[in-house]
């Protein structure tokens, strides 16, 4: 597998080791709390009447919403693609896992981090590779501006650094 973002297969979805291993965590740990609600459940429905059994039906609901869960993160696991940044080859260039430092038009610096669509997180400096900013900066070289499509309209940013992890 190359660490340039290969042309997606069908149904095929990027994501970081390190994305892959936050959602089989996940997996495992709403499989633990199903387990838990499942006896909590069991115990609820001895006790008699489930028509007026708050226990009973908000676990049956609650475990409605983890067998939703688990079945996406299923999915998505088994539709991942997974880039290794740190295998990158071509490190001058903005590919998927770069972390990236572009100033804006109004001279703010930011850096971000692209990663896959189920990993972006504001509070983490990550942006989904489908995101605007990402898709404007795939590609482009440190030193280039780039034009990003935002809600206010057109912004162009120049990228100041491209960093990869350091292969291990």
């Amino acid at each position: 597998m190359t660490a340039t973002a290969p042309p997606t297969r069908p149904g095929k979805v990027h994501m970081t080791p390190a994305g892959y291993r936050r959602l089989e965590a996940e997996r495992a740990a709403l499989r633990a709390d199903r387990h838990k609600i499942v006896a909590i459940v069991s115990w609820a429905a001895s006790n008699g009447d489930r028509s007026e059994n708050a226990d009973y039906k908000e676990g049956k609901r609650r475990l409605r919403e983890i067998d939703r869960r688990l079945g996406f993160i299923a999915q998505r696991l088994e539709d991942a693609e997974i880039v290794d940044p740190a295998r990158q080859t071509q490190r001058d260039r903005v590919f998927f896992g770069a972390t990236v430092s572009y100033v804006t038009q109004s001279d703010q610096d930011v850096t971000v981090t692209i990663v896959g669509v189920d990993e972006a997180s504001m509070a983490e400096a990550t942006v989904s590779i489908a995101s605007p900013v990402a898709r404007a900066l795939l590609r482009a070289r440190c030193g280039d501006e780039v034009v990003v499509q935002t809600p206010r309209g057109p912004e162009t940013i120049e990228i100041r650094s491209i960093h990869y992890p350091d292969p291990s």
